[in-house]
């Protein structure tokens, strides 16, 4: 089935073009480069994986519960407009809320596979065009995966929203060879990190959990390669082109919060306009989501302070939206959670599947030995 008849909304365009500048840079410098660098790159070759066959698609899903989490997670919960609401329409809720999320996710990691291959054509050094090449597969393997979710088990796919696709227009646009490293691996990678690891977190469905551990394992290495690079980088900027960067950063982490709000899942819902408002300001006050606004902050905030970016005017914007104290978060212990969890869901299911198979085989041979 073509991922257009799943759509809530028609997308605008089938394709969606952006007009880019800047150089395709080549280096003759073949030299082995920095060895950060190159063990971040030897470690992408390492654990590349291929989805078809490490996650078990077989694992049945029930698109009006995805995640299996209470409903105190939805934004609009416990209000009258939810007490209005009759089953039918709850679970209309759940359905549209779990696609809308995946979607974005989905539209994310086109949008991070194509940022990826815009590093590997301008950034100057060898070793971080070699790393970003495996960046570009890991993006490709994440949104072939998301998609497949989508169509296979949700059946239902939203059109990228409006912030998600300001940002992206913003990095893909800009001449600078480290726009896309700021915009893509500091900003949208490091929101979209945290608001898998919340969910993965918080799942008791194994799908969406395997899907969403293994493709944090990639995302790791992917916002430690944009610290890396951009940290060396930045030393050296002049004041304004510190403020410049700071100023992205400002506008994109406001667009990152203002797209957690969902508008477009109400309006899709057949809500009235009155009630379309009443969901907008329940969610808006939602604790749950204020909770999961300021988590998803915890992998930018203590990233944008490493790499250097970090003038009273920018902690004045963090402490404006609720998340300055994130700057506290360990990037580099939040990372080896990431990696060893995926590492022990690994080993758990290979576990279990060894002892299924060893149960199928006795059982085989107790058949026969009773047959004879």
């Amino acid at each position: 089935m073509s991922t257009h008849e799943l759509y809530t909304i028609p997308p605008e365009l089938s394709t969606w073009d952006v007009e880019m500048t800047g150089a395709a840079r080549f280096t003759w410098e073949y030299d082995d480069g920095r060895d950060r660098m190159l063990a971040l790159y030897q470690k992408g070759k390492d654990k590349q994986w291929d989805s078809v066959k490490r996650i078990d698609w077989d694992l049945e899903v029930d698109p009006y519960d995805v995640l299996g989490v209470p409903d105190q997670s939805i934004s609009i919960y416990g209000t009258p407009l939810w007490e209005r609401m009759d089953d039918r329409q709850r679970k209309d809720v759940r359905l549209h809320s779990a696609s809308w999320q995946f979607s974005q996710f989905l539209h994310g990691e086109q949008g991070a596979m194509i940022c990826s291959a815009r590093i590997v054509e301008s950034v100057p050094d060898l070793d971080s065009k070699f790393y970003a090449a495996t960046q570009t597969m890991d993006e490709a393997r994440h949104a072939e995966t998301y998609a497949r979710f989508l169509q296979d088990k949700v059946g239902l796919v939203y059109p990228i929203n409006q912030h998600l696709k300001a940002l992206l227009d913003s990095t893909l646009s800009d001449s600078r060879w480290d726009m896309p490293y700021l915009g893509m691996q500091v900003l949208i990678e490091g929101l979209a990190l945290a608001a898998f690891g919340v969910m993965r977190d918080i799942t008791t469905k194994p799908l969406p959990k395997q899907i969403l551990a293994y493709v944090m394992q990639d995302e790791a290495r992917h916002v430690a390669f944009g610290r890396m690079a951009l940290r060396d980088y930045y030393r050296n900027l002049s004041e304004a082109e510190r403020q410049e960067r700071e100023d992205f950063v400002i506008e994109g982490c406001y667009l990152m919060r203002d797209r957690l709000r969902g508008q477009e899942t109400w309006e899709t819902l057949g809500l009235g306009k009155d009630e379309v408002a009443e969901a907008m300001e329940a969610t808006d006050r939602s604790e749950y989501l204020r909770l999961f606004r300021s988590l998803l902050f915890s992998r930018i905030v203590p990233c944008v302070k490493d790499i250097g970016l970090w003038s009273p005017r920018l902690q004045k914007a963090y402490a404006d939206m609720g998340v300055l104290d994130m700057a506290g978060q360990s990037l580099d212990a939040l990372m080896k959670q990431d990696e060893d969890i995926a590492e022990k869901l690994d080993a758990e299911r290979f576990a279990q599947e060894e002892t299924e198979r060893h149960t199928e085989v006795a059982d085989t041979i107790e058949a026969a030995r009773q047959d004879g």
